[in-house]
């Protein structure tokens, strides 16, 4: 199958976005689908605002983005724009770094005003690095995520669910063309 980036925007090490991406990373990997976690938040702060291309991370970063076939992008939402950890990382990636690739974006946060920071912050910036196709993302709320003692999380039923949908419309929009969905197609 296709090889997926997870890519959690969050500077957070307690992250409730990150817990949630790797929750959707085994959801993709039961699918077969190859995925590849990265937490900017573990990228060199120096390289990441001392905007250093050929720093042996972000060059390695951005390895990965061109080795992908498909990139899963979840942000917490911060004042109406996804966090500032991750554009500095997309700001460092060539300018084409996502052309050819389908893309799912996903944010947490505290608020529904919050819901159009996927429509009108982040997905501009993903179309902007040459996305091939960019499904529709969603938005959960903080409240619908918690944590168990053990570190995993849950989801609340409604929001899984509809992460459940995104998720594996972004999985059949990986899956290259056979011969017979063309000839269904036709």
């Amino acid at each position: 199958m296709a090889t997926v980036l997870s890519v959690s925007g969050s500077p957070s090490a307690s992250s409730r976005t990150t817990r949630l991406l790797r929750h959707l990373d085994q959801r993709l990997t039961a699918q077969g689908h190859e995925v590849i976690p990265l937490d900017v938040r573990t990228l060199p702060a120096e390289a990441l605002l001392g905007a250093d291309f050929r720093h042996p991370a972000v060059v390695e970063a951005a390895a990965l983005f061109a080795r992908a076939d498909g990139v899963v992008v979840g942000t917490p939402v911060y004042k109406a724009s996804y966090s500032g950890v991750l554009k500095a990382l997309l700001d460092l990636l060539p300018q084409y770094a996502l052309a050819g690739k389908t893309v799912l974006p996903l944010a947490t946060g505290g608020s529904i005003a919050h819901v159009l920071a996927i429509d009108y912050a982040l997905r501009p910036v993903l179309s902007s690095m040459g996305a091939a196709h960019i499904v529709q993302g969603r938005f959960i709320l903080d409240e619908d995520i918690t944590v168990h003692d053990d570190g995993s999380p849950a989801v609340a039923r409604g929001a899984a669910d509809a992460l459940a949908q995104v998720v594996d419309r972004f999985s059949a929009a990986l899956r290259p063309a056979t011969p017979a969905t063309l000839a269904v197609a036709s």
